[in-house]
């Protein structure tokens, strides 16, 4: 039995820039068809396709029994194709991952089968049910034993990635309104045993790790002590990796922490800022960054004095943002010294609470569905902002990204790096790729199709300028 397991291809930065050499860097490994295929039984001749890499000729590949696709909501026109070309082949196709979970009828219209949730908790039923010809429409997955899961199948992708990927806890109780993990993974925070997390870490061939965890070390006692856990085996097991991940800011409160997790190979860490004002993190809920006498600038300094990379998240289009907010961004993350931003428009992603708010108040202008869940890349504005408009918010987030990533400032971080021991070329590196690649998203609005690197229709985009131009200022 011959299966076919599919990450589609909707990476504008990719697509509009194939050939680029830091291409590699803005890549990730589709971690969980690594993990689905580490689950299946030795008959079934396993294959993962990564279309961000290369979208082979189907055609000419031999006919597989079963093709698996996963896919974000950005990915979901590019999966809905795939399905029909396979489909009218005779092929059964079965869908996961966040969007089909979350948008189960849509999905179901165009796939024969859909897995919901966790697919480790039904893989096995819907491999046997295809082998004898019997899928089912929908396999309800459930949260899965952290226990159970499987090592991933890094064999099968061996090549054309500057990270590997692991994944050690899932689930989170922050919550947030504008994020998925809690709708998908839950609100509880679960942890893999420390053993089988460093087994893994063991069979990625890359010297370098993204642990793709959504908050690596947690937010309680309990959760912090497991990472410090992790963190001496880790040592003790001598991987010789270096690793970036995600987590809050709170990570920065124990030294001990840093500390182990600099000795274990941490060399950067991903921090959810979300806005540079009370009031917009009141709106978004991130309560860790609302504690009263936080200060960030120093809290990063914890982090860099640890040789530790802390590259600072931002939304852009909250409804506490008004004309100037890009400017306020960029001097935000400036003063707290954080070696790289990453700003992104804030997107209504379907399921989460900032969805059901948004549709219910109509605010929601890319809504030809599903052509353009292709545009909810959270690079391109998709929605009506309460104060800024379509030509107002793309002024702000230029405006954001000319300041941080001018060419004195990166040298600036690039100098205070190598002075701080931290790695300039880490610094160098990841400030070039978001700077060259932040020119082609710059040049894509308007310009070239986020899906297929083709012209948007005109009418597309006239229709998503009607939908959002001059709605701040009459909300002004």
């Amino acid at each position: 039995m011959r299966l076919y397991l599919i990450n589609p291809n909707n990476n504008p930065l990719v697509s509009l820039a194939k050939k680029n050499r830091w291409t590699k860097y803005r890549v990730w490994k589709p971690l969980g068809l690594l993990t689905v295929a580490g689950m299946t039984p030795p008959e079934w001749e396993v294959r993962i396709i990564d279309e961000n890499l290369d979208v082979p000729d189907y055609e000419a590949l031999p006919r597989p029994d079963l093709v698996g696709i996963t896919a974000f909501t950005s990915q979901a026109p590019r999966a809905y194709e795939l399905a029909g070309e396979f489909r009218r082949r005779g092929v059964p196709v079965v869908m996961g991952g966040i969007h089909a979970t979350v948008c189960l009828e849509e999905a179901m219209e165009r796939v024969d089968s859909v897995v919901t949730g966790e697919a480790e908790s039904v893989w096995a039923r819907v491999l046997e049910d295809a082998r004898r010809g019997l899928l089912k429409p929908v396999y309800a997955g459930e949260f899965v034993r952290m226990e159970d899961v499987p090592p991933a199948r890094n064999d099968l992708l061996t090549s054309g990635y500057a990270f590997g990927s692991i994944q050690t806890t899932r689930g989170c109780p922050l919550d947030c309104s504008f994020c998925s993990v809690s709708v998908f993974n839950g609100k509880r925070y679960r942890q893999r045993p420390v053993e089988k997390v460093v087994e893994e870490f063991r069979t990625i061939r890359e010297r370098l790790v993204l642990v793709v965890d959504d908050n690596l070390v947690g937010t309680s006692r309990k959760h912090i002590a497991r990472a410090k856990d992790l963190f001496r085996a880790m040592i003790h097991a001598n991987l010789r990796k270096k690793w970036i991940c995600q987590a809050t800011i709170n990570m920065a409160d124990d030294d001990e922490l840093l500390t182990l997790a600099a000795k274990a190979g941490c060399k950067g860490v991903f921090v959810g800022f979300e806005s540079p004002t009370a009031e917009g993190l009141a709106e978004v809920g991130k309560k860790f960054n609302l504690l009263k006498g936080r200060d960030f600038r120093a809290s990063v300094a914890r982090l860099q004095r640890h040789g530790i990379f802390v590259a600072g998240s931002f939304i852009l289009g909250l409804d506490t943002d008004e004309r100037g907010i890009g400017k306020q961004i960029a001097e935000a993350a400036e003063r707290y010294g954080v070696d790289l931003l990453n700003v992104l428009f804030l997107t209504p992603l379907p399921g989460t609470r900032l969805w059901h708010e948004m549709q219910s108040q109509g605010r929601i202008a890319a809504d030809s569905f599903p052509e353009d869940w292709r545009y909810f890349t959270l690079t391109f504005p998709v929605a009506r902002y309460k104060h800024l408009s379509w030509a107002d918010i793309l002024q702000e987030m230029n405006a954001c990204d000319r300041r941080f990533y001018s060419v004195p400032r990166i040298l600036h971080r690039i100098w205070s790096s190598f002075w701080g021991r931290r790695g300039p070329l880490f610094t160098i590196v990841s400030n070039l790729s978001f700077r060259h690649n932040l020119r082609a998203i710059h040049n894509l609005y308007g310009k070239a199709d986020v899906a297929r690197g083709q012209a948007l229709d005109a009418k597309q985009i006239g229709r998503f300028q009607r939908a959002c131009t001059g709605c701040g200022s009459r909300a002004r």
